[in-house]
């Protein structure tokens, strides 16, 4: 039995509420850094739910790690508890889009989220019902139980289509609803997803409010990490850790999930080479891991024909390591030799330059325009910032 003991740490030498550095933990109020006027301007939106109104729909943009997804709940949550005291029932369901991207499996989730048993009697099945009827059901659960209710669609990017957008910013004006409102919340990183794919009727009833959400800068990152030193026992942290973390995050991308995961993988780190005490050593070394991770969450649920393209500078960055970028034209001849390798149709030159940017966007690669004189105009190049191995080997695990 002692070498069964033996096995297991009963007591853990450097974190004490290692779930502040989870990605899904949502932290109190005082642990929200750098957000105060993205999260008023949300509230002002959201504000008439407070009344029983109608609230504005609304659209986040950003890029990952900006907090997004944090505010968006988090003002949900506040908006919930304040019209509860003002005598209004409200709640509100969250969807993820890149887990649930069909019609079908988002109302599923938020019928299922919201449903309360004991007072509609109402089941909602995982699976086996008509889309139709998981409407009718999220309808009479709306009415019979909440006079407001907002709903989040992270990634909302990632939904096959937008009918269940039509369906929730028109349930009451088509008399789908009698007595609740409903506010939607979309979240994306694409900066051009309504452009490219809601159609015009949706743009009229679900874009009413637009808030872009930076990313942090070096002293913001240094806050949040400091709000969360409590999830390490005291003294576990070397002086120069945070520092050193979040000087990491904001020169690469500003990204707040990441900072978090490198301090959480130099605590992991130092747990597993049996040191009492977080040092920027180990910060170094779980930046690599943190690394590849944000990169493998970027491109979680992407389209096949983004990760064609994304593997077709992949394969130019490792046949031509000494050349510092590729013409979108040298891309796309790689990107069609993929797509017929895969047996798959190819998107026009101009999709491809669009998804090119969409990773730009995301600080996946790099654009930069040159110059070929008279006799060639100008030409964008494009530049892997990530290393190309850890590319080709993150793509591996994803490309069907």
């Amino acid at each position: 039995m002692s070498g069964s003991d033996d096995l297991f740490i009963r007591e853990d030498p450097i974190f004490v509420q290692k779930e502040l550095l989870e990605i899904n933990h949502l932290p109190d109020e005082g642990r929200i850094v750098g957000r105060d006027e993205e999260i008023q301007n949300l509230a002002n939106a959201v504000n008439p739910a407070i009344f029983g109104q109608s609230p504005s729909n609304v659209l986040i943009y950003g890029k990952t790690g900006t907090g997004k997804s944090l505010c968006a709940k988090h003002v949900s949550r506040r908006l919930t508890s304040t019209a509860n005291d003002e005598g209004v029932a409200a709640t509100f369901a969250y969807v993820d889009c890149a887990q649930d991207s069909t019609e079908t499996q988002a109302v599923q989730t938020i019928a299922a989220t919201l449903n309360d048993r004991s007072r509609t009697d109402i089941k909602i099945p995982d699976k086996g019902i008509a889309t139709s009827t998981y409407y009718k059901r999220l309808w009479r659960i709306l009415d019979e139980c909440y006079d407001v209710v907002l709903v989040i669609l992270d990634e909302i990017d990632k939904l096959e289509d937008d009918d269940i957008l039509m369906q929730l910013s028109r349930a009451g004006e088509a008399g789908k609803i009698e007595g609740c409102k409903i506010g939607v919340i979309g979240i994306s990183n694409k900066i051009k997803y309504k452009e490219e794919q809601l159609n015009e009727r949706v743009k009229s009833s679900l874009c009413e409010r637009e808030f872009v959400f930076p990313p942090y800068d070096g002293t913001q990152l240094n806050r949040i990490m400091e709000a969360r030193r409590d999830a390490f026992r005291d003294g576990v942290l070397e002086d120069g850790v945070i520092p050193k973390a979040s000087a990491l995050a904001a020169r690469e991308h500003g990204d707040a999930r990441q900072a978090i995961d490198i301090l959480r993988y130099a605590g992991e780190i130092a747990q597993s080479r049996g040191a009492d005490r977080v040092t920027e050593e180990f910060v170094v070394d779980a930046r690599e891991r943190a690394e590849t991770d944000r990169f493998r969450e970027l491109i979680r649920g992407s389209t096949p024909h983004s990760r064609y393209v994304l593997q077709a500078l992949t394969v130019l960055s490792l046949n031509e390591d000494n050349q510092d970028g590729f013409r979108t034209t040298e891309v796309y001849d790689v990107y069609k030799e993929i797509c017929r390798q895969e047996s798959s149709d190819t998107l026009s030159l101009r999709r491809v330059r669009d998804l090119l940017k969409e990773h730009a966007f995301l600080d996946i690669i790099e654009q930069s325009r040159h110059s070929g004189g008279s006799a060639e105009g100008s030409y964008t190049n494009h530049k892997l910032l990530e290393d190309p191995e850890v590319v080709r080997d993150v793509l591996a695990d994803t490309i069907e």
